[in-house]
Formats: C-alpha cells, sequence, structure tokens
C-alpha cells in the first residue's frame, strides 16, 4: 500500500508535468510504520521513477532518526572509518606504522620465518600504464564523456543514476573545462561504477583526491571497496555520519 501510495503520486505529478514534487515520510507518524522501513520504501520507488523520468523528488524528514542504518552496517562502516581515520586516531596509526617498519625488519633479517602465504603483501597495479599516458591531457568533462561511452550508458542514465540534475549535467557536457564539486565527482563515479583506482582517476582530473582524513572519503571509499554503488543507500550512510550528500 505504501508503494502504490508512492508510485500513484509520483504518477500523477508526471501526468500534470511537474518539474518537482515534495514527499513526507509516508505513514511513520500517527500510523506508526517504522521510519526505517518507511524510508528504504521511500527511497526505492522514487529511486526507480527517477530512472526513467525527470523531476527533481524532495523526501522530507524531521529528524535524525528517521535515517536509521540497520546495525551491522553502521557498525561494519564505522569499523572501516576506525581503521583508516588518520586525524581522529594518529596514535593508533602511529603503531601500526611501527608494527609494519618492524615485521619489516623481522622479513629482512629473518625470511625463513615468513612462508609465502605470510609475506608482507603489496599492491598490484590495475592501470595500464600507457593508457594513463595517453590520458593526461583529458579534462573531467573530456574524461566523464569518454567513460560514458566506454560503460555503454546514455548521458540520462548516467545523470539520474548519479541524483544530478540534467541542466548541471548539460553545463558539463558543453563546457570542456568545467569544474565541478568533489561530490559531483563522486556521484558519477558511483553512476558509473567506477573501480578506486578509476574514482581516483576521474577526481583527480576535476583537482580532488580521496583523503584518509576525510569521513566522507572513507565512506565513498567503504561502498566502492563493496561494489555497492546505490547512491541512495550511500546517502543514507553519509547522513547517519553527518556528511555531506551525493547528487542534488
Amino acid at each position: 500500500m505504501l508503494e502504490a501510495c508512492y508510485k500513484n503520486s509520483l504518477t500523477l505529478a508526471k501526468d500534470y508535468k511537474l518539474e518537482s514534487i515534495a514527499f513526507p515520510l509516508i505513514s511513520s507518524g500517527a500510523f506508526g510504520y517504522p521510519k526505517d522501513k518507511a524510508l528504504k520504501t521511500a527511497i526505492s520507488v522514487i529511486g526507480d521513477f527517477l530512472l526513467d523520468n525527470e523531476m527533481t523528488v524532495y523526501l522530507v524528514v524531521y529528524d535524525k532518526a528517521s535515517f536509521v542504518l540497520s546495525e551491522k552496517l553502521f557498525s561494519s562502516i564505522n569499523q572501516y572509518i576506525d581503521d583508516r581515520y588518520i586525524e581522529e586516531h594518529p596514535i593508533g596509526r602511529r603503531n601500526q606504522l611501527k608494527s609494519l617498519y618492524e615485521a619489516e625488519e623481522t622479513l629482512h633479517e629473518y625470511p625463513e620465518l615468513f612462508s609465502e602465504k605470510e609475506s608482507i603483501p603489496t599492491k598490484k597495479s590495475k592501470r595500464n600504464l600507457d593508457d594513463i599516458v595517453k590520458q593526461m591531457d583529458e579534462t573531467f568533462s573530456q574524461m566523464l564523456l569518454r567513460l560514458i561511452d566506454e560503460k555503454g550508458m546514455t548521458d540520462a542514465q548516467t545523470y539520474k543514476k548519479a541524483n544530478i540534475d540534467r541542466k548541471l549535467f548539460s553545463k558539463i557536457r558543453n563546457d570542456v573545462n568545467y569544474k565541478p564539486s568533489k561530490p559531483t565527482v563522486i556521484a558519477f563515479a558511483i553512476a558509473l561504477e567506477l573501480n578506486l583506482d578509476e574514482t581516483k582517476d576521474l577526481l583527480l582530473k576535476a583537482g580532488f583526491a580521496l583523503s584518509r582524513s576525510s569521513k566522507f572519503d572513507i565512506i565513498i571509499e567503504y561502498f566502492i571497496e563493496e561494489g555497492n554503488y546505490n547512491i541512495f543507500e550511500i546517502n543514507e550512510a553519509l547522513f547517519a555520519f553527518d556528511q555531506s550528500l551525493l547528487g542534488v
């Protein structure tokens, strides 16, 4: 019934050619429907609608309690932040670096103590150097449009999945030197389901980078590494940790 309520309202708004519509969190007041379930229902229905329609939809909530992440997800993200957040845990970071240094010293002095599986891991490059050099002169706009083509997506599919306004996307497309905000870049990275290396490359074209001293950046990194590119779920997590949201 709740899904039908949103769907019928959105259909009616479309029939009247409305440019925008605002919803309260339906059924979560006097009706007593759990706020977290009401929110997920609203996000799911509105998200599906926006993939095929041009409209600005506002979801109005009156308290943060409406955005309740599952305990498991919240704990997982919180642990991920705790492990990586440099600014908030400088002592822990120093201890990690000290442990790594000591492990490396032991490896060099007593290599027989380490089996092949226990050796200190090194990161493998996921990108081809020739491709990176060839793309050095690309601007953000040029790289974005190239990635859209490479992913086999249309412009409309991309900016809708990114929760980006069509007018803003038009500015980016028509201005080769357009300078977007960091949340806008990341929104496109999520829409295109870029891996972490590709996301960093796209951010670099706009003059940004991911930082271990930013909770916003760490949360984005968490979702990319988990392979979860649902922008509405990401925004729900960002809101829960008092961070800026993606899209407009």
